[in-house]
């Protein structure tokens, strides 16, 4: 269900040196033109959701966004940590870019 690269362990690791590990929360974010992506934040799990542990870390997912997604694989790079469902997420309807605010350099 949730897997990690060493390089997602060694920024998690990094993260968490100084601090106490909190549960981490994967969910839906509004992606803007690529529309919606996975993400991660730090949060408590609620009576909606799955917990589990990967690596020493607990993380937490809303049951109905895990069913949706069936498993997801965490990656890091240096714009921040990847996060790859095995089933895709809806898309909004194909590239909005231009469409929305013509933020992404076309004109």
């Amino acid at each position: 269900m949730l897997t990690l690269t060493e390089q997602a362990v060694k920024e998690l690791e990094a993260f968490f040196a100084d601090r106490d590990r909190e549960p981490i929360r994967i969910y839906l974010a509004p992606g803007g033109c690529s529309g919606p992506r996975l993400a991660l934040a730090l949060d408590a799990p609620g009576e909606d959701d799955q917990s589990m542990e990967a690596e020493g870390f607990s993380f937490c997912i809303r049951k109905e966004l895990l069913d949706q997604v069936e498993a997801v694989a965490i990656d890091a790079s240096p714009l921040g940590f990847e996060l790859t469902p095995k089933n895709p997420l809806p898309s909004t309807g194909g590239s909005a870019c231009g469409g929305c605010c013509g933020g992404c350099g076309s004109h």
